[in-house]
């Protein structure tokens, strides 16, 4: 049975918000990390995206500022760093629907805003720091921010972190809190041994928590691929799948020049798009993410930027028009579809150059993706390396056989 929130031992003026957002049970994922925080332990969780990962070191983190207010008005004394601005604009939203009935105040700091206004912003009393650490180290080299007081360290998706080059923003960042009590480390994976020794330099004796969400929580994805002979044919299948599924779609690109000649075709066609690109300043991205959110059918076309921190309610359908060249990638962005328990589809165009990076992204899930043919787009020629695959199922047959 799924405890209530007052079994957790949070405060009313937490679960007034929670209940108040509909929110009338806590995950599972809340459930594993709350208890095990507001006990002061460090520790590295995995848990995938769209279960409810943000409320689970976001609640113990208000709570316990609450169980122990502050003195006098200062700076920060819980620091959680995103790998994206989108990711923490996300973390910080959810953070400040806690601020009227707990006063507590938190505070957002990424690249792409204008540094005065920043400055103003640390410079008033404030309980919690959402931030990317590139600029927060630009701020604190700057004589702008101070991160003495913080006592909590929150570091989300930190298999992301590691992959965008943060270490060593990172643990500059661990020095600069000299009264640091506890580390929250997340992670979509904790397969890669990069995770593991970064924790091992951050943590003491980190409680290890592994969350499977519940048949609830998870989102059912259904995952296909379509193979295309050349660019003009991969084009064609795309305005296709556009056509057969309506309503919020995002198509991931590898580089920002595929985002903008992708664009150009996709307007030629009669296919209206909105496009996301990291070199883009902030307040561009957000009055995107905004525009995408209006309508119930968009068209949104990204690179990596999207993958991480993009929350938009409903979007139907992922087409990875590039395949990424990590596997993981591809997990968080099809994680854009099927939030919070809802169904949603990915589908892959793929090349022949691609073949060996469909089958490693198959081999790191474990779990093999359906083929799909349209008709009239049927593609002429085989993968390099099939006939051989045939070929090798045919022997093993025939071996049974004797």
């Amino acid at each position: 049975m799924t405890p209530d929130w007052d079994d957790l031992e949070l405060d009313e003026a937490l679960i007034d918000v929670l209940l108040g957002a509909e929110i009338n049970k806590p995950a599972k994922v809340q459930q594993a990390v709350i208890p095990e925080a507001l006990a002061g332990h460090d520790l590295l969780v995995n848990s995938p995206t769209g279960t409810g990962k943000t409320l689970a070191f976001l609640l113990p983190a208000l709570q316990h500022l609450l169980d122990y207010p502050r003195r006098q008005p200062g700076p920060a004394r819980v620091l959680i760093l995103a790998p994206t601005r989108e990711l923490a604009q996300q973390i910080w939203e959810q953070a400040d629907a806690f601020a009227e009935t707990t006063e507590l105040k938190s505070i957002l700091v990424t690249g792409g805003v204008n540094y005065g206004s920043q400055h103003e912003t640390l410079e008033a009393s404030h309980d919690i720091l959402v931030s990317t650490p590139g600029r927060l180290l630009d701020l604190i080299s700057a004589d702008r921010c101070n991160l003495e007081m913080v006592e909590c360290l929150i570091i989300d998706e930190a298999d992301r972190m590691l992959d965008m080059g943060f270490a060593t923003a990172v643990k500059q960042l661990v020095n600069e809190a000299r009264g640091l009590k506890q580390t929250l480390l997340f992670s979509a994976t904790l397969d890669s041994p990069g995770v593991r020794s970064f924790s091992a330099e951050l943590q003491k004796e980190p409680v290890t928590l592994t969350i499977e969400p519940s048949k609830r929580e998870k989102g059912k994805i259904l995952q296909r691929w379509y193979q295309a002979d050349t660019y003009e044919h991969k084009l064609q299948l795309l305005i296709r799948i556009l056509q057969d599924f309506p309503g919020r779609r995002v198509i991931f690109v590898r580089t920002r020049e595929r985002v903008d000649t992708l664009a150009g075709q996709l307007q030629s066609a009669g296919i209206l798009n909105l496009t996301l690109r990291g070199d883009m300043p902030q307040d561009e991205r957000q009055k995107i993410i905004a525009r995408m959110e209006k309508f119930d059918n968009s068209t949104m076309i990204a690179t990596d930027v999207a993958a991480r921190g993009l929350d938009i309610d409903d979007i139907e359908v992922v087409i990875n028009f590039d395949l990424p060249k990590q596997a993981d990638v591809y997990l968080h962005r099809i994680g854009r579809t099927a939030r919070a328990g809802k169904t949603g589809t990915a589908i892959n165009i793929v090349e022949a150059h691609d073949a060996q990076l469909l089958s490693r992204i198959e081999r790191y899930q474990k779990a093999k993706i359906d083929r799909r043919v349209i008709a009239e787009l049927k593609p002429q020629y085989k993968f390099p390396g099939a006939a051989k695959k045939k070929k090798a199922k045919k022997s093993k047959a025939k071996a049974k056989k004797r």
